[in-house]
């Protein structure tokens, strides 16, 4: 039961910060400082990517509408060019994911595993003076790009460039990456966080899709209740998700990302205090 409750907490903290621009993964890896799963290694990193599945659940029951290209019309299937050409926009921007997956991703992570908490850290405190740079140099600023259609295909590859830095970097923001590359450009909040949030469905299928198989054919053997405490992680984190992004989408219609780059200076200084106490 204990186990099953510290899998509740997990969902919960994937939930809300895989769609906030504060990492993810980075406050994955810092609640399992203090909150341990009783799991092998191998199931743990497993863990720390399926989880997305359930929030990603969330991105295509709320934007269906928006991410779908097919309607009937007069009793025929017929396609919608504008989503068409939006889904041409998100798979040249997962391109470069891709190619890190199959060329350097497994060496990066050999090289972050023995620095990975310091990595965390700098990637909270950099991306968040980012945010608050970036959004000041915007204010006052009309946002030049407003709709899907605006966006071109130049800068969908560079938005996609920007996803990569936080597949390098842990603790970046996939979200935060890309949502400050849209916005350097000229791109609306509301724009770049639903381009971020469309973006992140083969992006984070497609990592999920292939760390599981990695698992599966490495033979690790599973518990019961690892596969439950999946089942339970990514079940929490679809029903966070849901209420998280609606919120997302409605605070930047009023607000800025400033306050989520405080937010990330703040909690990367406690977290570097905190492992030169406790290295």
């Amino acid at each position: 039961m204990i186990e099953f409750l510290k899998a509740i907490l997990f969902g919960i903290v994937e939930g809300i910060t895989e769609w906030l621009p504060i990492s993810s993964t980075g406050h994955m890896i810092l609640l399992k400082e203090f909150v341990s799963l009783n799991v092998s290694d191998e199931f743990w990193e497993m863990f720390l990517v399926v989880i997305q599945l359930g929030a990603i659940l969330a991105v295509i029951i709320l934007f269906w509408n928006k991410i779908w290209p097919f309607v009937m019309e007069k009793g025929k299937l017929a396609v919608k060019k504008d989503t068409m050409l939006m889904w041409w926009k998100v798979v040249i921007a997962c391109v470069p994911a891709v190619i890190y997956m199959v060329t350097l991703e497994e060496i990066m992570d050999n090289l972050m595993s023995g620095v990975q908490k310091w990595v965390v850290a700098a990637a909270l405190i950099i991306v968040g003076i980012l945010f608050i740079v970036i959004e000041k140099w915007n204010r006052n600023k009309t946002a030049k790009i407003t709709n899907m259609e605006h966006l071109t295909y130049k800068l969908a590859l560079f938005i996609g460039l920007c996803q990569l830095f936080a597949g390098v970097f842990p603790g970046t923001s996939r979200s935060g990456a890309t949502i400050i590359g849209a916005l350097i450009f000229g791109v609306s909040r509301t724009l770049a966080a639903e381009f971020t949030f469309i973006l992140a469905i083969p992006a984070m299928i497609g990592a999920s899709g292939v760390k599981l198989l990695k698992f599966i054919l490495g033979g690790t053997a599973v518990s019961s209740q690892e596969i439950w405490i999946l089942l339970i992680g990514m079940a929490v984190a679809f029903a966070v998700s849901v209420f998280v992004i609606k919120f997302l989408m409605d605070y930047i219609r009023k607000h800025d990302f400033t306050v989520f780059g405080w937010y990330r200076i703040a909690l990367g200084a406690i977290v570097l205090i905190y492992f030169i106490i406790n290295p």
